[in-house]
């Protein structure tokens, strides 16, 4: 520390330069600082979700959830594995321990399921597996307001708004909640299918084969070669409620003569009001480990867009934004920030008495602190409520070293008569090594936080680097 002080005493255009390189490294860190509310941590926690309409749970759990669990069971690195069963719905739950990787728990919990696969029964949705992921959340809540009929909005909302909201880098997915969409109905009639010998597995039958667009090769002509598809699919009610059922040279059974073809809308699951008005709500997430802000503030200037497009009389409103307590916090927090470090100068210059003092003193804290942001950033780190709290604290130990230093100087000065430029060096010399003790001191408490196990680390890990 003294050959420092020595060097910088002796040599200011270097001292100069040392801090404009701490500047430059922490400004360029701090616009690419991610802000958000919390820290971004990876759980090592995956899902595997099946479903088999109609099974009983006791059916579940023996022909899907146990077999599941079987495969998963030779994974390395399970701390817990759980399962739930219930009326065509499986859930099988892993927690990994926390040092395995939660994309490489995540894969080799798809390999073991795709091995297992040819064993679950016959009729059900592919497995899916995900990991838990805290931090690809819901952001923004907007809802599609209008007069017309709610498949109409709904629509709107999967055709036009979903589809561009989507397309933003950033945003993970956009679901619809209150929505219902289109659905063509065969509500059969089983009189009239008895009177003609016919059951519902025909008419089943009948539009899985009728109903439908295959290929149908290619033709070559020489210097072309035309590809063929057949179409097969109907294109209005009336042509799906003439699907042939059964024929013979009397008379032919069309769908329309068992059943009653009704054009409209799927069944209801989820139901989102608004002022007492149904409504249908986009819900949108983000992808994990983005700025959360950046991405609300993108999807924002995009509804602006989409508004524009849309028909007279429907309205594109936000309804919750998550990204706003988030401002408020790390507003509060950078608040406190910058009038800590105000009222510790202000503190100074009542001591010392010496506006120049104050000053150099002073010029300690934005440099400490500007110079951690490049550390954060390459250390991952983002701009959340841990993070900014070791800053806010850490405001009042950095300046503690300054003003010993700078009123050991003082004294140099003042009471020996001792030369500005010798009393820097003959000073910190005296004084360098008790500071920088102290320092060492304050980071022995506050440093091994970072290294707390569990999920409790995994946040208190920021706080401490930081620290």
């Amino acid at each position: 520390m003294q050959w420092l002080a020595q060097v910088c005493v002796r040599r200011p255009v270097f001292a100069g330069v040392l801090m404009l390189v701490v500047f430059v490294l922490g400004g360029v860190g701090y616009t690419r600082l991610g802000l958000d509310q919390f820290p971004n941590i990876d759980l090592p926690f995956v899902l595997v979700t099946t479903t088999l309409e109609g099974a009983a749970p006791e059916e579940v759990e023996t022909d899907i959830s146990d077999k599941i669990e079987g495969a998963v069971n030779t994974v390395d690195g399970i701390d817990e594995l759980r399962s739930t069963s219930s009326e065509g719905f499986s859930q099988v739950a892993i927690s990994f321990k926390l040092d395995k990787p939660a994309d490489v728990a995540a894969q080799d919990v798809r390999d073991k399921v795709n091995n297992v696969l040819r064993d679950l029964p016959r009729g059900i949705d592919a497995p899916i597996v995900s990991k838990v992921d805290p931090q690809a959340a819901p952001v923004l809540l907007v809802a599609l307001r209008s007069e017309l009929p709610i498949r109409e909005v709904t629509e709107l909302a999967d055709k036009r708004v979903r589809r561009q909201i989507e397309s933003i880098s950033g945003v993970g997915q956009v679901s619809i909640i209150g929505g219902r969409a289109r659905q063509i109905h065969v509500r059969m009639d089983p009189i009239k299918l008895r009177a003609f010998n016919l059951s519902a597995v025909d008419v089943q039958r009948a539009l899985a084969s009728q109903n439908l667009t295959t290929p149908g090769g290619s033709v070559d002509t020489g210097p072309q070669a035309i590809t063929l598809r057949i179409e097969g699919r109907v294109a209005t009610v009336d042509d799906l409620s003439r699907i042939v059922l059964s024929s013979d040279r009397d008379h032919t059974i069309r769908i329309g003569d068992v059943a009653e073809v009704v054009d409209g809308e799927e069944e209801l699951t989820s139901i989102a009001n608004y002022d007492g008005e149904q409504t249908v709500v986009l819900q949108v997430r983000k992808q994990s480990g983005t700025n959360t802000v950046q991405v609300v503030d993108t999807v924002l200037r995009r509804i602006e867009e989409v508004k524009q497009g849309l028909p007279a009389g429907v309205r594109l409103e936000v309804i919750r934004d998550n990204s706003a307590s988030i401002r408020t916090g790390v507003g509060a927090v950078k608040e406190h920030l910058v009038v800590g470090a105000v009222l510790a100068a202000v503190v100074v210059l009542l001591f010392l008495g010496n506006a120049r003092s104050t000053l150099i003193a002073a010029i300690s804290i934005p440099i400490s602190i500007v110079g951690t942001f490049a550390l954060m950033w390459f250390q991952g780190f983002s701009l959340n409520m841990l993070t900014l709290l070791a800053l806010a604290l850490s405001v009042g130990i950095v300046i503690d070293d300054a003003i010993v230093v700078l009123e050991n100087i003082v004294r140099y000065i003042e009471e020996k008569g001792v030369k500005p430029f010798p009393a820097a060096v003959l000073a910190t010399r005296e004084i360098g090594l008790p500071v920088l003790a102290t320092t060492l001191s304050l980071m022995a408490v506050f440093v091994p936080v970072a290294f707390v196990g569990g999920i409790p680390g995994r946040f208190l890990k920021n706080f401490g680097y930081t620290m």
